[in-house]
């Protein structure tokens, strides 16, 4: 634990609370990121195990597949502390420190235990960004948050406990399809729905949108990554990860295409582009658990860089909707850059980070002939550039100009988004930069002639669509209507039975304990009492006068002189002579 970076970032969310100046508090939110960077560098790739209550405990765990992770998260803290530091606000960013410290913590972990605990340090820490966007949408928005996640978590903790129960055995290990029990797939249920798998996606969609400006930056960065983590981790091969990463990817496109926010269009990306994550693990060979982890970090750093462009887009206009805006290439030209950056990154234009992790992904498909899924991918990615690489930026910064006022944001954001735009660029231009940070070996080569012209093609015909649709696709005021109509109707539903019958059974309880029960319970008070005071309280006072008065006799009796003792003696043993002579 001495070496575990989540400490330096929950010291950093302690500071945040306790320094006064501004100021200082910057420093923390910049250090911390750098300190864990340099910290698990040096991490040993060994185990380091403790016994606590009962259970062997492991801590601190590290690996190959572990390490990418890690690092890309603590690259990803600087870049949105950095996002953020014009923020004069303690509590959200002693929050994200924790939502940090989090997800650092479960992908070290090599228990159960320890991954439920930090899991759901992640969960509860970022409820609070998404409350800090501080409006009516965010405060409900994050309520549902809030139990969609405390649900998967108690789905979670069922399946780690039944796992013990039965093996005795809380080690974070790879299974194999055929050894899963009922338990297992309860814990896989707790990892889908932190990566937002159908039908378990909606909490997603829902919250991001409402987050504060800097709070969307870092949730589309961590929560769903770990989960894709932990399903590599233990679950890769599950064909049913296969099946659904593929329907993920196309259903997430399918509403980010018509909706007219742009930050829900960014969120039903995350449920697109994690499906190829998703579909990955579930493939399960090398090549394919690579194509995951390369674009679990490749995606991390363009989708938080789209977040941060159209959130700098938020903060300066004062709205997403793409209703709402146009024309703002004039006023916000670096944020139309940075965004355009991110964009043509997700679409896996050539010589960006898209390009060599997506790639990848598809050909593990290809390699273990499945076609289907694929050709599912291939469309997907049609779509993602359509919706994300054209759509959002010429609605935003062209299009009609609808007199939204605005100017670029402040320079640590400006900064922020260039930091991301740039790794877009080196891990693209760069391809082994991110490749030998894989967990297995890998001879892959992206730019082939037949992916670069494959690309190409694809992106071609899109545009000319596009083009061509461009009068459909124009963006309508309006709610697009998805999974999450059922819990918010069905919370409506709970509430108002909370409200309306539950209430009037309360009060009518209540009642009934105040005019009835009440009444009885004096009364048997009153009957308790005195039976306490008559019946108790004489037969043990009774006990005590008579203990006092054979007290006072014996103390009569006991006149000092030997002889009266030695007479009574004779005197008592002839009675008892004679009693036994009679009897």
């Amino acid at each position: 634990m001495a070496f575990h970076p989540s400490l330096i970032f929950i010291a950093g969310a302690l500071l945040q609370i306790i320094l006064r100046k501004p100021n200082y508090r910057r420093a923390v939110m910049l250090s911390a990121p750098v300190l864990a960077f340099m910290l698990i560098r040096f991490l040993p790739q060994s185990a380091g195990s403790g016994f606590y209550l009962g259970l062997d405990l492991v801590p601190v765990y590290t690996d190959r597949l572990c390490f990418i992770f890690l690092h890309v998260f603590v690259i990803m803290a600087f870049i949105a502390a950095l996002y953020g530091l014009h923020v004069n606000d303690p509590i959200q960013h002693a929050v994200s420190q924790l939502y940090v410290a989090g997800a650092l913590g479960v992908c070290l972990a090599g228990d159960y235990m320890t991954l439920f605990v930090f899991w759901e340090m992640m969960a509860f820490s970022s409820v609070f960004l998404i409350w800090s966007g501080r409006t009516p949408a965010s405060l409900k928005a994050g309520f549902r948050y809030l139990l969609v996640h405390a649900a998967g978590g108690l789905v979670l903790l069922a399946g780690i406990v039944f796992r013990y129960m039965v093996t005795d055995d809380l080690t974070v290990t790879l299974l194999l399809p055929q050894q899963a029990a009922f338990f297992d797939y309860l814990i896989m249920t707790g990892f889908m729905l932190n990566a937002a798998v159908p039908p378990l996606h909606a909490w997603l969609t829902d919250a991001y949108p409402e987050a504060s400006v800097t709070g969307a930056v870092y949730l589309c960065a961590f929560t769903t990554k770990t989960a894709v983590y932990v399903l590599a981790r233990v679950f890769a091969g599950f064909e049913v990860l296969a099946i659904l990463g593929a329907i993920m990817a196309l259903y997430g496109v399918f509403f980010a295409v018509v909706e007219n926010d742009g930050r829900r269009i960014l969120a039903y990306h995350i449920v697109s582009q994690v499906g190829y994550m998703v579909c990955a693990v579930g493939i399960g060979t090398d090549m394919a658990v690579n194509g995951a982890c390369a674009h679990a970090y490749a995606h991390i750093l363009y989708k938080a860089l789209l977040f941060m462009g159209v959130g700098s887009v938020l903060a300066m206009a004062g709205t997403a909707k793409l209703s709402d805006l146009g024309g703002l290439y004039r006023s916000m030209p670096l944020a139309l850059v940075c965004t355009v950056i991110g964009g043509i990154s997700i679409s896996g234009f050539p010589l960006t980070s898209g390009f060599i992790s997506k790639s990848m992904v598809v050909a593990a498909a290809g390699e273990d002939h499945r076609i289907l899924i694929m050709l599912v991918l291939m469309l997907a990615s049609v779509g993602t550039f359509l919706s994300v690489g054209i759509k959002l930026p010429y609605f935003i910064w062209f299009g009609k100009d609808v007199g939204a006022q605005a100017k670029d944001p402040p320079g640590n954001m400006i900064l922020a988004m260039a930091v991301a735009a740039f790794f877009c660029f080196l891990l693209g231009v760069w391809p082994d930069s991110l490749y030998r940070l894989l967990p297995f070996a890998s001879n892959y080569r992206p730019y082939t002639l037949y992916h670069l012209s494959e690309t190409l093609q694809v992106v071609a015909f899109t545009g000319l669509g596009f083009y061509l649709l461009r009068r459909l696709l124009v963006p309508k005021a309006g709610i697009n209507l998805d999974l999450d109509w059922f819990y918010r109707k069905g919370a409506a539903a709970v509430m108002r039975i909370a409200s309306g019958p539950v209430s009037g059974f309360n009060e009518w309880l209540g009642d009934l304990y105040r005019t009835r029960a009440l009444r009885l319970t004096y009364k048997a008070a009153d009957k308790l009492f005195r039976i306490d005071r008559k019946g108790l309280d004489g037969f043990i006072d009774g006990i005590a006068r008579h203990t006092l008065i054979l007290g006072e006799l014996l103390r009569r009796i006991q006149t000092g002189k030997i002889q009266h003792y030695i007479g009574g003696a004779v005197v008592l043993l002839f009675l008892i002579l004679i009693a036994v002579v009679l009897l």
